[in-house]
C-alpha cells in the first residue's frame, strides 16, 4: 500500500461515515412508514467495478451481497460506457436480485472523467404491483408479486422526473405517493454518497481513493480469516425446520454443513428440502447473505467493515432447485422465513465448533402484516414487519421484542401509523409475561400488537413461521415460544395460518401474538438475582418462576 497509514485511516473511515450519512439520508427522506420509521431500507459504497466497500449498518439481508447484484448490471452493460447520468436498477429475484419488493439503485460516482465507484440503495417498497396490495400471499409464480425490473441502465434526464421509468413505476403501484418519495429517498441517498466521495478525490485524488477501496476490503480479508482460523477445524451439521409450505403441514427443512479447514470456511446446503409452489422460496443472493450474516455474527467481531473482502475467504454451495435457490418462476416474496432457518441451521452447525460465541434460536421470522382498504380508488396500504424474542447466548439474556438478526428492522411508533392510516387504529402494543424459553440465559421476550378495523372492506395479510414449531434452544436451554395471528369478530375467534390473507369487518380486532427466543444452559444454573429482576420488571409471572426455577424462588424467598 502507498497511502499512508494516516490518510488511510482517515479515508477508511470517511468513507464508511459517506455510507452511513447514506442511509440516515434514505430513511429521513422516506415516505412510507415502513422506510420512514422501520427503516427497511440500506446503501453502500461500492469501488469502480462494483465491489462493496462500506455500508451503512441498517438490514443485512439487503446489503449482504450488494454486489453480486450490481455484477448482475456489470454482465448485461460495458460500466466504461456509463456516465454521469446514467443509474442502474434492478428487483429481478432471477438475475441476482432478492425478492421483488427490495428495488436496487446504482448511481456512478465519477472524479472529473474517472470513474471512482458507485453509490448504491436499496429499499423495501410499500407496493410495487402483484396480486394483491402491499403482499400477494397466494402468489404462485414470481410474476404475481409484482412488477419485475431486469438489470437495466437508465438516465437520470430522460428517464426520471417525469420521465419513461418514473411513470412507469407510478402506474404499477398502488400507493404512488409513499412508492414514489421512497424511490426519491434512493436517489438522494446516493447523490450525497457520491458526493461524499468526490469531495475526497478533489482533496487526496482519485488514485489515492480507489487504493483505499482497496485496501479496506483487503483489511476486512484479512481479519475474517484470522477469525475462521481460530475455530477449530472440523465438519458440522445444522438442521432447521419451517413451519410447513404454506398450503400443507409438512415441515421444510433446511440442512447445513459447515466446514472449516484453516482459514477457509465452506457452508453446504445439500440436503435442504426442494422448492415449493408458494412465496417460501429463497433466491440464490437472498440465501448468501443468510449464510454470510450468520458466519459474521458469529465469528467475527462487530468492528470489521463488512464489505466484499468477507466473501473471499467463505464458500456457499446452495442445490439448484432447493428452496435456498429456487428455479424460475417460483415466487418469492416471502424468502425471510427460509433465509431464517439457514441461518439456523448455520449456526447450529457453528455451535459445535464455538459453542461460546453464538446464539439460541429466537423467535427469528419474519412477520410481515399487511391491512389494506380500498377507498374511492385509492389505496391505503399498511404494511409492518414484526420480530420477537431474541434467542440467549452464554452471558446474555435475548434481546426482548426486537426485530431478527439478519432483518434489523425498527419498531414504528402507533403515533406514526395514527397518523397516515384511518381504517384503523391501534389497539394494544405490549410484552407479553411468560413467553420466551427458559435457561441459565433466558430468551427474549415476545410481544402483542392488536389492530382495531374501523371500515369495512379493509383485508389482512400476512406471512409468518414459528405458529407451529419452536425456537430451539442449545445446550439444555428450554424452546422458546410461538405465535399466532387471529380475528376476534364479536364472540367467534378466527385463526389464521403462518400465511394467510383474510377480509375483515369494522369492528374487528386483529391480533398478532409474537413469540419469545428459547434459551441457553439449563435454567437450574440462572443466577437467582436474573429471576428477581425479571419478577420486578413483570415479564415472568411468579407461577411460572416456581415452575421453572425453583431453587432460586426459594433462596429469594
Amino acid at each position: 500500500m502507498t497511502v499512508s497509514a494516516i490518510d488511510y485511516a482517515v479515508l477508511s473511515q470517511a468513507i464508511l461515515a459517506a455510507a452511513r450519512e447514506m442511509g440516515a439520508k434514505l430513511i429521513r427522506s422516506a415516505y412510507s412508514t415502513i422506510l420512514r420509521e422501520a427503516r427497511d431500507g440500506s446503501a453502500a459504497i461500492l469501488d469502480r467495478d462494483g465491489n462493496t466497500v462500506a455500508q451503512a449498518e441498517l438490514i443485512p439481508m439487503q446489503l449482504g451481497t450488494i454486489g453480486s447484484v450490481f455484477q448482475a448490471c456489470a454482465r448485461e452493460y460495458d460500466l466504461d460506457e456509463v456516465g454521469p447520468d446514467d443509474f442502474f436498477v434492478i428487483n429481478d429475484s432471477y438475475s441476482g436480485g432478492q425478492h421483488l419488493q427490495d428495488v436496487f439503485f446504482f448511481h456512478p460516482i465519477f472524479a472529473g472523467d474517472r470513474r471512482v465507484g458507485f453509490a448504491a440503495s436499496v429499499a423495501h417498497h410499500l407496493d410495487i404491483g402483484g396480486g394483491s396490495p402491499g403482499l400477494s400471499v397466494h402468489a404462485r409464480d414470481v410474476h404475481s408479486e409484482g412488477i419485475i425490473i431486469p438489470p437495466t441502465k437508465f438516465s437520470m434526464s430522460r428517464d426520471w422526473n417525469g420521465g419513461m421509468l418514473e411513470r412507469i413505476l407510478r402506474a404499477n403501484v398502488r400507493a404512488p405517493l409513499q412508492t414514489m418519495g421512497d424511490f426519491n429517498a434512493q436517489i438522494a441517498a446516493n447523490r450525497i454518497g457520491a458526493q461524499r466521495i468526490g469531495e475526497m478525490c478533489e482533496r487526496y485524488g482519485a488514485e489515492t481513493v480507489e487504493e483505499v477501496m482497496a485496501e479496506f476490503q483487503s483489511y476486512t480479508e484479512r481479519r475474517v480469516r484470522a477469525a475462521i482460523a481460530e475455530a477449530p477445524d472440523g465438519v458440522y451439521f445444522g438442521e432447521a425446520v419451517i413451519d410447513d409450505d404454506g398450503i400443507g403441514t409438512t415441515p421444510v427443512k433446511v440442512t447445513s454443513k459447515v466446514t472449516i479447514e484453516g482459514d477457509r470456511l465452506t457452508v453446504d446446503y445439500t440436503g435442504t428440502d426442494p422448492q415449493v409452489s408458494t412465496n417460501l422460496n429463497a433466491p440464490l443472493a437472498a440465501a448468501i447473505s443468510a449464510t454470510m450474516s450468520c458466519v459474521k455474527s458469529a465469528l467475527t467481531s462487530p468492528d470489521i467493515p463488512f464489505n466484499a473482502g468477507l466473501t473471499r475467504s467463505i464458500d456457499v454451495i446452495v442445490p439448484e432447485g432447493s428452496i435456498l435457490n429456487p428455479r424460475y418462476p417460483a415466487p418469492v416474496r416471502a424468502r425471510m422465513e427460509s433465509c431464517y432457518r439457514a441461518f439456523n441451521a448455520t449456526m447450529i452447525a457453528l455451535s459445535q465448533a464455538v459453542p461460546e460465541k453464538v446464539i439460541a434460536n429466537g423467535f427469528d421470522c419474519t412477520t410481515v402484516a399487511c391491512l389494506s382498504w380500498l377507498n374511492d380508488g385509492a389505496y391505503s396500504v399498511y404494511l409492518e414487519i414484526f420480530g420477537g424474542g431474541y434467542g440467549a447466548s452464554v452471558a446474555e439474556d435475548g434481546c426482548d421484542a426486537i426485530d431478527g438478526p439478519m432483518s434489523n428492522c425498527a419498531n414504528t411508533p402507533v403515533e406514526a401509523i395514527d397518523q397516515d392510516y384511518e381504517f384503523f387504529r391501534v389497539e394494544e402494543y405490549a410484552l407479553t409475561p411468560d413467553s420466551f424459553g427458559h435457561g441459565t440465559m433466558r430468551g427474549g421476550t415476545g410481544f402483542v400488537k392488536t389492530f382495531r378495523i374501523l371500515r369495512d372492506g379493509a383485508t389482512v395479510a400476512l406471512y409468518a413461521d414459528r405458529f407451529t414449531t419452536a425456537p430451539q434452544p442449545l445446550f439444555g436451554g428450554e424452546p422458546g415460544t410461538m405465535g399466532a395471528c387471529e380475528i376476534h369478530r364479536g364472540d367467534e375467534v378466527i385463526r389464521l395460518t403462518s400465511k394467510d390473507m383474510a377480509d375483515l369487518k369494522a369492528g374487528d380486532l386483529v391480533v398478532f401474538r409474537l413469540g419469545g427466543g428459547a434459551g441457553y444452559g439449563p435454567a437450574a444454573d440462572r443466577p437467582a438475582a436474573l429471576v428477581a429482576d425479571d419478577l420486578r420488571n413483570g415479564l415472568i409471572t411468579e407461577d411460572t418462576a416456581r415452575a421453572a426455577y425453583p431453587a432460586q424462588m426459594e433462596a429469594l424467598a
